[in-house]
């Protein structure tokens, strides 16, 4: 016999009815463009403006944000099905991990309510984008070596160091900037605050990054020489940056590990499709073979396992609950689930796989990324073995 209090504790692995028409009309509009947009825009080093454009009008990049300032309100499992969609019809969108989910949590938990005013209408609308600035050179994954600084002077900071890898800078209008504020005289550590940063602030440059991937979002490393940000564009309280931080960061894995499921449900839906119509041997085609079909088989379930712990993720995180571990858990798992059916769907094309026309090694360079970011896999292994094995630190 079930009780009610269980049964709604099931409905977390299940999804709703909105859910699922806010899933089949993001991909009734994905498919509109297809992956033959996404490597025509990128290989013209030019954005996915008209996709972007499209999903801010039916209000699919906001579905996270608060509804008075025109989202849905609905949270991050609903933006992690725009983006799994977005990736499942060949078109996979950094933009929405970045500016959506980082930028957007991040105003909506800790921004003033000037700022959420200023800015939230405007991201819903699509007049403004965001790009997120933290990594730099010689800190890479610790966070707390950052060298970037921001010194008040009167009523403004003023920026000086350099990032690198931040994403989209070129097509945003603001760039959320961690810069150090002072140094804790017990650890030595810096102690961090979050900034808005207009993108073409005077004492800003951009230099882009050549990358071996197809993306319509360039990689740039940025420079910051004597930027003045008016303490107004300071989120939150100065030095309270690494916890403002986890209100973006944990979304990032989410929605990173969505992006990942949906590349892995693109190449298997493709392999899939190929392994019913190829014929080889026997007059067969080729998925009636159990060296076809296992692997690929294998690769559906991994693919699975990998969303239901994204789904499992996002419920945590948006329904308060501390979701570091399910958030890391997911990216990994995500990562690992695509790459292995990325890979057994060029496999299955056999030379087709590495054909453009097929538009599966054309994704590598995109699912191959989240292998390494925005967190890598060991400090995942880190993270896990520490707090959730209880496990002596390691770094």
């Amino acid at each position: 016999m079930t009780i009610e209090g269980e049964v709604r504790e099931a409905d977390r692995f299940v999804e709703t009815d909105v859910q699922r028409q806010l899933r089949a009309a993001v991909r009734s509009l994905a498919s509109n463009y297809g992956h033959e947009y996404y490597l025509e825009v990128s290989r013209k080093n030019e954005s996915a403006t008209a996709l972007w454009t499209d999903l801010c009008r039916a209000g699919y990049t906001s579905v996270n944000l608060p509804e008075e300032y025109g989202g849905s309100g609905a949270g991050v499992a609903d933006l992690a099905i725009v983006c799994e969609e977005l990736a499942a019809a060949g078109t996979p969108s950094f933009l929405i991990i970045v500016s959506a989910a980082i930028c957007g949590e991040l105003l909506a938990h800790h921004g003033s309510d000037e700022q959420k005013a200023e800015w939230l209408p405007r991201m819903v609308t699509g007049e403004t984008k965001m790009a997120f600035s933290i990594t730099e050179p010689d800190a890479g994954l610790n966070t707390h070596n950052l060298k970037t600084t921001a010194e008040l002077r009167g009523d403004s900071y003023v920026l000086n160091g350099a990032k690198y890898y931040a994403s989209a800078v070129d097509e945003a209008d603001i760039v959320v900037v961690v810069a150090r504020t002072g140094t804790d005289e017990l650890t030595g550590r810096g102690r961090l605050s979050v900034f808005l940063v207009d993108t073409d602030a005077p004492g800003l440059t951009k230099h882009q990054i050549s990358v071996e991937m197809v993306a319509p979002e360039r990689q740039y490393s940025l420079f910051f020489d004597d930027v003045v940000v008016p303490v107004e564009r300071r989120i939150g309280a100065e030095g309270d940056g690494l916890r403002i931080l986890f209100s973006g960061l944990n979304p990032e894995r989410i929605m990173a590990a969505a992006l990942e499921n949906g590349i892995g449900l693109y190449a298997l839906a493709k392999a899939a499709a190929y392994a019913n119509e190829r014929v080889v041997w026997n007059d067969k085609p080729i998925g009636t073979h159990q060296g076809v079909s296992h692997p690929l088989a294998k690769a559906k379930i991994e693919v699975e396992l990998a969303r239901l712990m994204t789904q499992k993720a996002a419920w945590l995180h948006d329904n308060g609950f501390d979701a570091a571990e399910a958030s890391n858990m997911a990216k990994y798992s995500a990562a690992e689930a695509c790459l292995a059916a990325l890979d057994q769907s060029i496999q299955t094309h056999g030379g087709n796989g590495l054909a453009t026309e097929y538009g599966l090694a054309t994704l590598w360079g995109a699912a191959r990324l989240q292998r390494t970011a925005p967190v890598s896999r060991e400090m995942i292994f880190n993270h896990i073995a520490q707090h959730s094995l209880g496990l002596p630190r390691s770094y």
